[in-house]
């Protein structure tokens, strides 16, 4: 990408279009009593998505943009799953009958920092109170440096068959400044101990534009990860947002990348994975050509939502956890965050719902064109507004930031038919945003654009 475009774009605080419109549109209008009236009206027999929140680590990484809590005791976790059970019986007990559930997510914070015991039967009360398809698949987040042969086997028998490994960086330098002492050898052993499991699928999360990153140890990086055979590789940016994320204050600013050496640390991870075999799915996944989401990709079939890129074509993603996000037909709801207000809620036995959004025909439109343009690089406007039934010009006409990302050779504009051009696709998030209608009012609590 040249020099002119990465200094003209590369800075601006953009989302990562996970969905639309984003978590700082969400309001206390949509309430519990809103959340609960949606669950009533949910179709049981359309498939759903389960999210579960775990908040909890052992160590805080000073890069961590998530919602935990650091506990080196077990009884706040203990009190958590008490209260997470609670939850979802809440919720089970406001639809109509049980939902299908098609795919389940354990996200954190460190899922497996509960006990195996805990975890079987966490997964157990779900297929008691949900109704999980045959072909439903489990998915979990897990930190290599915790996962105890026990725990592995019990992901195993609970029926995990996808897990998320965060890497980040192999530099012993950049571990050292983000507070995350992660060896090859550590990592390898979980990966051996989830396949012997019976874990079909791993996932590794990469991270670029970390203190003291450089692209020869971003490249050192990847070629490690591509020895351990990962079916699926999630490379992200290093957001630095040190006034919403106050221990990101204890990373130097000065050892952080510039936009251009940003780009320049992302381009070589993806060059190397290429190289290695595996495919680039949407802006920051990668996955083997025989894998469920590369053949997404090319069926048009790839979709987004919380987790990033995914097969997951539910319109009901049921939140579970403090500070879970969902996402039901009429619109998303959030969870109360700090874990102490979320089991006051559940404990007066109202929903945990603070917050959230009621979806409009216009949002529900500009959401189909944004993740359209994250999972394709593409996509036809006109047939989109149609569908819809709007005129494409009211998206069209006037619109200053799709002008100018064309004016600067970023994407083409075939009367409304927009295609990135290849070297542009690090700035689809700044073309997505040009259809963004809050994008003004959303703050600067976001990841650059590259």
């Amino acid at each position: 990408m040249q020099p002119a475009i990465v200094a003209k774009y590369g800075d601006a605080r953009l989302p990562r279009y996970t969905s639309y419109p984003t978590a700082p549109r969400f309001s206390p209008a949509v309430d519990a009593d809103v959340y609960g009236d949606w669950l009533a009206a949910a179709a049981p027999e359309k498939p759903a998505s389960l999210y579960l929140h775990i908040p909890f680590c052992r160590a805080m990484c000073w890069y961590c943009g998530c919602h935990t809590t650091i506990t080196r005791r077990d009884q706040p976790i203990l009190d958590y799953l008490d209260t997470l059970r609670q939850e979802i019986r809440l919720v089970a007990a406001r639809t109509t009958a049980p939902l299908t559930i098609d795919h389940v997510h354990f996200g954190g914070g460190t899922p497996t920092i509960m006990q195996p015991e805990q975890f079987l039967a966490l997964v157990g009360l779900l297929r008691e109170r949900f109704a999980f398809a045959g072909t439903a698949e489990i998915a979990v987040e897990i930190d290599p440096t915790t996962l105890a042969p026990e725990m592995a086997s019990a992901l195993g028998e609970a029926g995990v068959r996808r897990a998320s490994l965060g890497v980040q960086s192999f530099d012993p330098v950049v571990q050292k400044a983000i507070n995350r002492i992660q060896s090859e050898e550590q990592t390898m052993d979980a990966v051996m101990r989830l396949r012997g499991a019976g874990v079909e699928s791993i996932n590794f999360d990469l991270i670029y534009g970390l203190p003291h990153q450089t692209v020869d140890s971003c490249i050192a990086t990847a070629e490690a990860a591509v020895r351990m055979a990962p079916e699926r590789f999630a490379v992200f940016g290093y957001a630095h947002v040190p006034t919403f994320k106050k221990h990101q204050k204890l990373i130097d600013e000065t050892t952080l990348a510039d936009a251009e050496g940003r780009v320049a640390q992302a381009e070589a991870i993806a060059e190397t994975l290429v190289a290695a075999g595996y495919r680039r799915i949407g802006l920051d996944h990668f996955a083997r050509p025989d894998d469920s989401l590369a053949i997404a990709q090319s069926e048009g079939r790839l979709h987004r939502n919380f987790q990033g890129y995914t097969t997951d074509a539910c319109e009901t993603l049921v939140g579970l956890g403090a500070s879970a996000i969902g996402r039901m037909e009429n619109g998303y709801v959030q969870n109360e965050v700090p874990p102490s207000l979320y089991a006051k809620r559940i404990a007066s036995g109202r929903l945990a719902t603070v917050k959230g959004y009621r979806l409009t025909a216009e949002d529900r439109l500009r959401a189909s064109i944004i993740e359209r343009l994250m999972c394709d690089f593409a996509v036809d406007v006109p047939a989109i507004a149609a569908a819809h039934g709007f005129d494409p010009q009211m998206l069209l006409r006037d619109n200053t930031p799709l002008e100018m990302l064309a004016g600067d050779g970023i994407l083409d504009d075939q009367h409304g038919v927009i295609r990135l051009r290849e070297g542009g696709r690090f700035l689809i998030r700044a073309a997505a945003a040009a259809f963004d209608a809050y994008i003004d009012q959303a703050g600067r609590a976001h990841s650059k654009a590259a």
